[in-house]
């Protein structure tokens, strides 16, 4: 963590009692702790609020409003996956299983030279330099198990879902990391599929058979769940918060990265209004009839004074007409 300057180990905040490792739950509220949390505390650092407390801009009031709504990450990690290392974002296990026409494993990479495609897993991407994307987290996720059914749901499958949204005094906008990609599923039973991957050939194992209906029977059985021997794939997300990967100050996000009409960083999210981004058609059209009426009061006045310095100084030439008679 940063070997010039402070130079953190992953313990200096990650601090372990007991076998175990503090640090900022999932069931803890988004802002976590808004005290300083000093080596005579519990050491629990769990935000960024337990070092540097709410009010970490010392110059700056407003930006210190914005940790009520905004959580500290989504300003001072403007990227993920910098310096040079790639993330996986996309995972399409659908595509695996192909082989070349004499039975070899098919491997290609992409231009950085990261795993494009294999036989064994599908198709994948992987992204540097990734922007964020941004939801309303509480700190509270509801996951989808093993064995629980699908939801009707619209769109991609969620894989965990967050809990928050602007009217929760305890949520905040926050960093994500989205991973998405497609999964095997049983379409009879409406559950995700728990398939067997490792082992020889005949077992069932598919990379070993290829096989899905095998790899799942034989997964699904050992899972203690049902399989009705239908496979197919479903296209999934899960949200991974960002925390790490602090960017320094001086590289932290600026105001119009959200506080514009187009293509901000918080275009999606709605619901509540934003300086910069938003309208209400009513007060612009108030303000521009206010400004017309402005300008017009200006040239009227400007033209009364006109006038009347056209008939004073008409006056004052007659004014001298009438004193050389």
């Amino acid at each position: 963590m940063d070997v010039k300057g402070l130079n953190y180990a992953c313990t200096t905040c990650h601090v372990t009692k007991a076998h175990k490792i503090s640090g900022r739950y999932y069931s803890r509220p988004a802002p976590g702790r808004h005290q300083l949390a000093l080596p005579a505390d519990d050491g629990e650092r769990l935000a960024c609020e337990s070092c540097h407390s709410r009010s970490p801009h010392k110059k700056s009031a407003i930006l210190n409003h914005h940790t009520d709504k905004v959580a500290c990450q989504s300003c001072h990690i403007p990227r993920y996956a910098r310096g040079g290392v790639y993330t996986k974002m996309w995972w399409d296990w659908s595509s695996a299983g192909k082989f070349t026409k004499d039975g070899k494993a098919i491997v290609k990479k992409d231009k950085n030279g990261k795993l494009a495609y294999h036989s064994k897993k599908g198709d994948m991407r992987w992204d540097a330099n990734v922007v964020p994307e941004y939801f309303w987290y509480n700190g509270s996720m509801s996951y989808l198990h093993e064995g629980d059914r699908i939801p009707p749901h619209e769109g991609p499958l969620q894989l965990n879902s967050l809990q928050g949204n602007y009217n929760d005094p305890g949520a905040r906008v926050f960093p994500f990391k989205v991973m998405r990609g497609k999964q095997p599923y049983d379409p009879v039973e409406r559950m995700l599929v728990v398939p067997y991957l490792f082992g020889k050939k005949g077992t069932g194992a598919y990379w070993a058979d290829y096989d899905w209906k095998k790899a799942a029977a034989v997964g699904m059985r050992e899972a203690g769940l049902p399989f009705s021997g239908k496979v197919s794939f479903v296209e999934t997300e899960m949200f991974w918060p960002i925390t790490h990967m602090v960017a320094p100050k001086e590289d932290s996000l600026g105001c119009a990265e959200c506080h514009r009409r187009n293509n901000g960083r918080l275009e999606h999210l709605t619901g509540f209004y934003l300086p910069g981004r938003d309208r209400w058609q009513l007060l612009d059209t108030l303000g521009w009839v206010l400004s017309g009426l402005t300008v017009l009061i200006i040239l009227l006045h400007a033209g009364m004074r006109l006038v009347s310095s056209a008939r004073r100084k008409d006056a004052d030439t007659q004014g001298e007409v009438d004193h050389e008679k």
